[in-house]
C-alpha cells in the first residue's frame, strides 16, 4: 500500500466534509447515515476533536458521496489492487450523470436505511441487485426506459451467474430461453399494474 500523493490536498479533510455538507444543505445525521458512521464522528471530524479517519473503507465511503476520488484525502491510502471495471456500475454513473444529478441528490431519494448499501454499490464494493424489483428502484429515479433497464438487469443477472460459475457460452441456449422468458413475464406484468 502507498499513501496517496495529489496537489490538490491542502484544504483540511475535515473542512473538505463540512464545506461538502453546508454547501449541499446535507444533515450530519444524513451523512453519517450514508458513510455508516455515528452522528458524534462526524461532528468528532468536523470540529477536529478526533484525527480524520485513515480507514479506507470510510474514507471511500465519503469520497463517494461526495462524488470525489478517495485520493483527494491526505489521509488516504491507495490499495495496491484497483477494483476492476465494472460495465453495470459505469452505466449506473452515466444515467446519474446524465439525468445533472449529485451523487448525493441521488441517495437522497433512497430510504434512509438503504443509503449506505448504495453507497457501497456505487464505489464497487457491493454488486448491483440481481432482484429485478429491487433494481427496478435505479430506474424510477434514473428514468431509464424499459428496454435498457431490461439490458442492464439481464447483465447484473449474467455477471452473477458468472461469478457462481456458470459458463455463459456452453449454457448460452438455456440462457438465451431464460432471458426471453423473464422479458416476456416483466412485459406482462409491467402492462398488468
Amino acid at each position: 500500500m502507498k499513501q496517496a500523493n495529489l496537489s490538490n490536498k491542502n484544504i483540511k479533510s475535515s473542512k473538505k466534509v463540512a464545506d461538502f455538507l453546508e454547501q449541499n444543505n446535507l444533515h450530519k445525521k444524513d451523512f453519517a447515515q450514508m458513510i455508516g458512521v455515528t452522528l458524534s464522528y462526524v461532528y468528532n471530524i468536523i470540529d477536529e476533536n478526533i484525527p480524520f479517519s485513515t480507514r479506507s473503507t470510510t474514507i471511500e465511503r465519503i469520497a463517494t458521496v461526495m462524488d470525489i476520488m478517495p485520493e483527494e484525502f491526505e489521509e488516504y491510502i491507495i490499495e495496491d489492487d484497483p477494483m476492476p471495471f465494472n460495465e453495470n456500475l459505469h452505466k449506473i454513473k452515466e444515467y446519474i450523470k446524465k439525468n445533472e444529478m449529485k451523487v448525493v441528490d441521488f441517495l437522497k431519494l433512497f430510504e434512509r436505511k438503504k443509503r449506505l448499501k448504495i453507497v457501497d454499490i456505487l464505489r464497487g464494493k457491493e454488486p448491483l441487485p440481481i432482484d429485478y424489483y429491487e433494481l427496478s428502484t435505479f430506474k424510477e429515479i434514473l428514468k431509464i426506459n424499459d428496454d435498457d433497464f431490461f439490458e442492464l438487469w439481464k447483465n447484473v443477472f449474467y455477471d452473477y451467474l458468472k461469478k457462481g460459475g456458470l459458463d455463459l457460452e456452453k449454457n448460452k441456449m438455456l440462457l438465451d430461453k431464460m432471458i426471453s422468458c423473464a422479458k416476456d413475464y416483466i412485459n406482462s406484468e409491467t402492462r398488468h399494474m
